[in-house]
């Protein structure tokens, strides 16, 4: 296992991340882009500042870092997967979070452009939704705010947060060959949450 540490906020810093990676291995084949952050705030407390960092992080560093990829894919004519990661919030409203809803309703979007501009090359492009999955950023949004917690369990027909190896299952499925005929598609991985009632 290789390690390469870049700041994604630094756009400036990407192309040299993907030359670096190239020089040493080649090639990128797979790319899934999982780096994100969240802000819980009132819509009217949130500040210019803070939307954009958001969408710097969850939108722009996504763009940049696939672009950089897709050069290389094209370059070396070897096709390729990219994957990206959405959020049920951009599946339907959800109070407290205008500024990750927004970044990753735009995820979706750019999810559906890619893959129609890039799949005639052999690159294809699809998109994970994740539900509410047991990590810290969730234990963050839900352990204090009982309220929210319930109504996420409530909607949700599998009964529980999901485990992050269900969405590392997706990806695998998404990057190989047994999605080979899949592009541009949205995967809920939720349990059922966005189909609850």
């Amino acid at each position: 296992m290789y390690t390469f540490v870049c700041d994604l906020n630094d756009l400036t810093a990407i192309p040299a991340l993907v030359t670096k990676i190239i020089a040493e291995h080649g090639s990128i084949d797979i790319l899934v882009n999982n780096a994100g952050i969240n802000l819980k705030k009132e819509f009217t407390e949130v500040t210019d500042e803070e939307f954009q960092k958001i969408l710097l992080t969850n939108v722009t560093a996504v763009f940049a870092l696939s672009r950089e990829v897709v050069k290389c894919m094209l370059d070396k004519k070897i096709g390729g997967s990219i994957i990206n990661i959405s959020s049920m919030a951009s599946q339907y409203g959800i109070p407290k979070v205008i500024a990750y809803s927004a970044s990753k309703s735009a995820i979706e979007g750019m999810t559906r452009a890619m893959a129609v501009e890039l799949s005639p090359t052999g690159i294809r492009v699809n998109c994970i939704a994740p539900g509410f999955i047991a990590t810290d950023m969730s234990a963050k949004a839900l352990n204090n705010d009982p309220e929210r917690k319930n109504k996420v369990m409530n909607r949700t027909p599998m009964g529980h947060l999901g485990d992050p190896a269900d969405i590392g299952d997706a990806a695998f499925f998404l990057a190989g060959v047994q999605s080979a005929y899949v592009t541009g598609i949205i995967l809920p991985v939720d349990g059922g949450n966005s189909i609850g009632f």
